[in-house]
């Protein structure tokens, strides 16, 4: 390539060994071209430095080449300018890279937007419709939350990760978690243990409410009718103050199921400071296998909830929606899996 020009699709193509038209068809997001000629395209283009022109191409396919990731939380986070609860959660880093694992092999680009009012939930709508993402990917925080039903009636191609609070034509990606509750309360009661504990996130939230009501019937399948329950908020804050109360009312506690990894770390330092040492005294089962569980000393047995995979699938069904808005909702459910380390 001669010095002093910019790329051109010619010399994408020559690197790539392929046709112009084919790179052409990569780089405008037509999905009907073979997986392994998709990342060989890609691979040329950033050989060569090519740079697509994005308005030229938007122009001729009507699409942005950009979904948003859309975080809808019921906090306005206007004294949280950086965002630190979600960045410092490692949930967010794994949806964050399974969305990217598909997106990148299409060269669509991801935004993220956190909206937690009704003015900023209706300006999203609004810059949606015209045209500033071709869709979004959302996770859904409050227990109430307007923007599905926003989201399906204004037609913008959207797919949630985690099933909606209430009944939305919308697809969906979400883990039986219920299933991953009983795992988990069949283990500790393998133990041995006998007096054990829950501590739950928001029991309106769709997936802890599974998470409750998976743990409780396993448990009075196997005899026990009542099962103490602290509610948490998802933060390692929450998950110590849970365990201390859950302590306070029952020092008997050998057992506890906690609703996801960061909250169990946060039960550990409280079960530290409370001498109570784990496995011996006090097995512990977390949610979600997370970097957290690994982090966490003893390491934590935990439900394992394949985000990554999850996320990717949402990907899949969003580009598959923006290719055919008139086809069917539809969902996948995913199973979940005990990984056993040291805490139980």
């Amino acid at each position: 390539m001669p010095s002093g020009r910019a790329p051109t699709l010619e010399d994408v193509a020559r690197v790539a060994g392929v046709s112009r038209a084919t790179v052409s068809r990569v780089i405008n997001g037509i999905r009907n071209v073979d997986p392994q000629i998709h990342e060989m395209v890609w691979d040329a283009v950033g050989r060569t430095g090519y740079v697509p022109n994005r308005l030229a191409r938007s122009l001729v396919t009507r699409r942005t080449g950009t979904v948003a990731l859309v975080v809808s939380d019921s906090e306005s986070h206007d004294d949280d300018p950086f965002m630190s609860r979600f960045f410092a959660d490692p949930y967010f880093g794994r949806v964050v890279g399974g969305l990217m694992s598909v997106l990148r092999a299409s060269g669509i680009q991801l935004a993220l937007q956190i909206v937690g009012t009704e003015e900023g939930r209706k300006r999203l709508i609004g810059d949606l419709r015209n045209g500033q993402a071709d869709g979004a990917v959302v996770l859904s925080l409050p227990a109430v939350d307007p923007l599905p039903r926003m989201l399906t009636d204004d037609g913008v191609p959207a797919v949630l990760i985690g099933r909606p609070a209430e009944p939305v034509p919308i697809n969906y990606v979400d883990l039986a978690n219920e299933t991953g509750a009983t795992l988990a309360a069949e283990h500790l009661l393998g133990r041995g243990c006998r007096q054990i504990g829950m501590i739950s996130g928001p029991a309106e939230v769709p997936a802890s409410s599974d998470r409750i009501s998976g743990f409780r019937r396993t448990m009075a399948k196997h005899g026990h009718a009542w099962v103490p329950t602290v509610t948490g908020n998802f933060t390692q804050e929450s998950g110590e103050a849970a365990m201390r109360t859950l302590l306070a009312g029952h020092p008997e506690l050998d057992g506890v199921f906690v609703a996801n990894d960061l909250m169990a770390l946060g039960a550990l330092l409280a079960l530290r400071d409370a001498d109570r040492r784990v496995p011996e005294d006090v097995a512990m089962i977390g949610f979600d296998d997370s970097s957290a569980a690994v982090a966490a000393r003893p390491a934590l047995t935990t439900v394992r909830q394949p985000l990554e995979d999850m996320a990717a699938e949402a990907a899949r069904l969003l580009l598959a929606h923006i290719d055919d808005p008139g086809g069917r909702v539809s969902s996948v459910i995913y199973e979940p899996k005990l990984v056993v380390r040291q805490s139980a």
